[in-house]
């Protein structure tokens, strides 16, 4: 989209102008008098229902934009009104606990907010870089596989990259579960593109976690034109920015999907008919991406700590819409799908996921030491496994095969059952404090399980576990045991009362 600087604008004067031109989201207004500026809101059609923003201007006092509201029923002919404002979301205290659309409507069923409510342009620009400040803070998950491998940084920006069906909203999900409670800020969930049920599901989960009160949720949905979706990241933002600049707390913010917000706008390039870029992308797709990153940062009033999911089209990484949020990210999780196939859950793939707070002046020198021990062992591992698959475990060396036992059990460690997944898996949600993790890894390392099956390690919370879940594993082989004992001995008797019959 064409940039403009960014300008509040409450003029309580109206302009009119007319629908000549619609195509699918663009629809083309010619004013009489004075054009209206980029990033106007316009309402049009008789009930002003459709609202549209301005992204360009063409000759003879014609603007040309893009409809966030679904066009049907609008014809030519049909007035429009220039608001002389941009789209405007409403801020504060009185949104926490609702959700909203991208024009910051209620869409949660519990009527709409106040008239007077105060509102903010969606179109803000960044903090300036005299007004940021940098952290160097652990913010933790209880998740085993993140915290110790990729720890997210306070008012930093993770990524969560995968394709389709390796477990990014799952994991955004589990992630709320564990971190909303006991997030002292403010969290601000955004669904760009994503399904309409999960939004659904979601609301109904933070409802049930009892932390909706402190929790803002704002979707632009798949069946949402694209205008919708390319714009609702901005809202969310909007949002965030006033909890962080003026209530002065931090805020959590989790997107889903950051894909949807590219594909959102490369649809909506497509409308305005600019020339395509690499592998088919809108040729400003670099700019896009920044103006939403850019706006996610730290202050001296608060931070907004962001973690987004990243769909990966068909696992290329080199896809441009990976490559360029990579750039903008302080930690990148990496989905695999071969772990996935494996029932490795989470799937991080601990060797191309990393962390820049992954030092040994942030996380400490035993974080560190542990996290890279880790590593070794599973490069290693994965180096070995060739070999091991064509001339068989048995033609390792000794301390070989010492590395293939840690590292097979060090994958069943970072298994973890999630809270958001226990009516699927049957296992129990375990939450684990990042000591439990280093721990745990300490130990096997130290070979202390290597007598243990691998079996026993997976789906564990802490190391502790281990004894509860072998104490259950050899209650239910007794029970297993007596119950085919007991068969066994109806059977007898059942071939004893047809050899009397028969005599």
């Amino acid at each position: 989209m064409e940039k403009t600087e960014v300008k509040e604008r409450n003029s309580s004067t109206h302009f009119e102008g007319k629908v000549i031109s619609i195509r699918s989201s663009v629809v083309d207004v010619i004013f009489p008098g004075r054009v209206p500026a980029l990033r106007t809101r316009l309402e049009a059609g008789p009930g002003k229902n459709v609202v549209i923003e301005v992204v360009s201007h063409l000759e003879g006092g014609v603007a040309r934009g893009i409809a966030v509201s679904p066009t049907s029923g609008l014809k030519r002919g049909d007035p429009v009104i220039d608001t002389n404002d941009m789209i405007r979301v409403p801020v504060g205290k009185q949104v926490l606990g609702r959700m909203f659309n991208v024009l910051g409507e209620t869409i949660d069923e519990k009527g709409p907010l106040a008239e007077d409510s105060e509102r903010n342009g969606i179109h803000q620009p960044a903090a300036s870089i005299s007004r940021r400040v940098t952290t160097a803070e652990i913010f933790e998950t209880g998740i085993k596989a993140i915290d110790l491998l990729t720890p997210l940084e306070r008012g930093g920006k993770a990524g969560l990259f995968g394709g389709a069906g390796v477990g990014k909203t799952v994991l955004i999900t589990e992630l709320i579960n564990n971190t909303v409670g006991k997030h002292e800020g403010v969290s601000i969930f955004c669904g760009i593109g994503e399904r309409s049920r999960e939004a659904e599901e979601l609301y109904r989960d933070i409802q049930d976690a009892g932390v909706l009160d402190n929790t803002v949720m704002i979707f632009g949905q798949m069946n949402e034109p694209p205008g919708a979706r390319y714009l609702v990241g901005h809202s969310a933002l909007t949002m965030a920015e006033y909890f962080r600049d003026e209530a002065k707390q931090d805020v959590l913010l989790l997107i889903d999907n950051i894909f949807r917000f590219v594909q959102a706008g490369s649809e909506v390039s497509g409308l305005l008919g600019k020339m395509p870029s690499r592998v088919g992308y809108q040729p400003t797709l670099a700019t896009e991406i920044a103006e939403l990153q850019e706006r996610i940062s730290n202050t001296a009033t608060g931070a907004i700590t962001s973690i987004q999911a990243v769909y990966v089209p068909a696992d290329d990484f080199t896809d441009p819409s990976a490559t360029h949020t990579f750039a903008h990210l302080s930690a990148s999780i990496i989905l695999s799908r071969k772990r996935a196939s494996e029932g490795l859950y989470p799937a991080v793939d601990p060797l191309r996921s990393w962390s820049k707070m992954l030092t040994p002046l942030v996380v400490g020198e035993r974080h560190y030491k542990v996290a890279q021990e880790v590593r070794r062992n599973l490069a290693e591992y994965e180096e070995l496994k060739d070999i091991i698959a064509m001339l068989g475990l048995e033609e390792l060396s000794q301390e070989d095969r010492k590395v293939v036992n840690r590292a097979r059990r060090l994958e069943r460690f970072m298994t973890q059952p999630f809270v958001t997944t226990e009516q699927f898996t049957g296992y129990s949600g375990k939450v684990v404090d990042l000591e439990d993790a280093l721990d745990g890894c300490e130990r096997i390392l130290g070979d202390e399980f290597a007598e243990r099956s691998e079996g026993d390690l997976y789906m564990l919370g802490k190391i502790s576990d281990i004894k509860a879940k072998a104490g259950a594993g050899k209650e239910a082989s007794s029970q297993e045991s007596e119950n085919g004992e007991e068969e066994e001995r109806e059977e007898t008797a059942e071939v004893e009362q047809e050899k009397t019959a028969e005599n």
